[in-house]
């Protein structure tokens, strides 16, 4: 495939239609409003060459939406002189903050944080009564950010995208299956990617991993007055519907940070899409490099338009994110535990010699 030419956008997806080619005995991919889960989520911190006033900054769960997610307590145990929860101004990011002095040894934090989450799925066969956002949300979930850009190239490639589309649903079916057929999976990118948007069409690269191309459907979407939002996760637990690609491998979930992204529709509320990891089932479900007519792409396509399912942690929606008492520059997105010593900001894509570990559990009792 070309990634510099445009691919014509296909039809959008029969709801009910059957998968051929599932494995007996393989649930189909179906996410739908059921039970809650409850997880616990520990993070632990230990900064191995500390100098000057050290400074440590570790997303907890910000999110509380009635059909989908509960954010519940956290807490937090170690050696830092001061420690307390502080908030994002503009998108409300919560995280714990923690501060260790000059000459303070062997700096060390632990934050445990809980929330309840479960399976999500909006019924698009005909618009509901989601209560409209206020004119401040529209402008906020409309507006550029330094990574997300909706002018110039990125408004061109919209307009085009979208030039056959007459309802707001059409013009995000749309950019989402744009997104899918013209999009890849890049292994080699680092951690989730930037989310640089402008970069990626202005270069025709459009590879990457879910911040980039999940950031692209929010950008497209912007641009052409679409409320959209990327929210910032990690994954906390296996797919109970046998996509591996699709979970976290097991209690260690330090490198299984995942973004999302939604896009509201009048009538339809915020609708989760996620064309990121229909792509990362292309990459990766066994055997590898799917095509796209692959009946587990061609399930995941279909499904991850409308619904996600529950096993994940959504921390916040926050762009271009400046770090309370920090020195360093604005974060184009907070996913990662953040540091900062004298020598300046540590490297968060390097959990070993940030030296930092996310495990999960999931509360039964």
């Amino acid at each position: 495939m070309n990634r510099r030419h445009f691919l014509q956008t296909t039809g959008a997806f029969a709801v009910a239609a059957p998968i051929p080619g599932i494995a007996r005995g393989e649930a189909a991919f179906d996410p739908r409003p059921g039970p809650w889960r409850t997880f616990e989520i520990k993070t632990r911190i230990e900064v191995l060459n500390p100098s000057g006033t050290t400074r440590v900054w570790v997303p907890i769960p910000s999110m509380n939406e009635p059909d989908w997610v509960r954010s519940l307590d956290s807490e937090w145990s170690g050696n830092a002189r001061k420690a307390e929860i502080v908030t994002d101004r503009k998108y409300g990011a919560r995280m714990v903050y923690a501060e260790w002095g000059p000459g303070d040894r062997e700096p060390a934090l632990e934050v445990v944080s809980r929330f309840s989450s479960r399976d999500r799925a909006v019924d698009l066969a005909e618009p509901g009564r989601a209560a409209p956002l206020s004119p401040d949300e529209v402008r906020l979930y409309t507006a550029p950010t330094r990574l997300i850009p909706t002018d110039g190239v990125v408004l061109a490639t919209a307009r085009k995208i979208t030039r056959n589309a007459r309802t707001d649903i059409e013009k995000a079916r749309a950019i989402y299956e744009w997104v899918v057929e013209n999009t890849f999976r890049n292994p080699k990118t680092r951690g989730c990617g930037l989310g640089d948007i402008r970069f990626m069409l202005e270069t025709g690269d459009l590879g990457g991993k879910c911040a980039d191309l999940n950031a692209l459907f929010v950008g497209l979407a912007r641009a052409v007055g679409l409320p959209a939002r990327d929210v910032y996760g990690i994954r906390v637990a296996p797919s109970k519907f046998g996509y591996k690609s699709l979970g976290a491998g097991g209690a260690n979930i330090t490198r299984a940070q995942h973004c999302r992204a939604e896009v509201y529709l009048t009538g339809y509320g915020w609708v989760p899409v996620d064309p990121a990891d229909v792509r990362k089932v292309v990459l990766e479900e066994p055997p590898g490099q799917l095509p796209l007519d692959h009946p587990k792409v061609v399930q995941a396509r279909r499904t991850l338009f409308g619904a996600w399912e529950g096993n994940w942690l959504p921390y916040n929606v926050a762009h271009d994110v400046e770090l309370p008492y920090s020195n360093g520059p604005p974060l184009g997105f907070l996913m990662y535990p953040q540091g900062e010593t004298a020598a300046g900001r540590l490297d968060s894509l390097d959990p070993d010699t940030f030296h930092y570990e996310i495990t999960s559990r999931e509360i039964t009792a």
